[in-house]
C-alpha cells in the first residue's frame, strides 16, 4: 500500500534537507517537519515512522539540490 504525502508534507522535507546539505538545519525546522509528520500520519491513519521513512526516501533520492 502506497502512503499518500501532501505537497505540504514534501516541501517542509525539502526545506529540511536543504538546510542539512548546507549544515544549516535549525531546530525550528526540524521541529516542524517531525510535526508535521506526526499530524498526517494520524490524519491517514498510518505508523508515523512509515510515513517518515516514506517522505525521506522520496525527497532525499532526488539529485542533490543545486545540482
Amino acid at each position: 500500500m502506497a502512503i499518500e504525502l501532501s505537497a505540504e508534507l514534501i516541501q517542509l522535507e525539502q526545506e529540511a534537507w536543504a538546510e542539512i546539505q548546507a549544515g544549516s538545519l535549525t531546530t525550528e525546522t526540524a521541529e516542524a517537519v517531525q510535526a508535521a509528520i506526526t499530524t498526517h500520519a494520524k490524519n491517514i491513519k498510518m505508523n508515523r515512522y512509515e510515513v517518515e521513512m516514506e517522505l525521506k526516501r522520496r525527497v532525499r533520492s532526488r539529485q542533490p539540490i543545486g545540482s
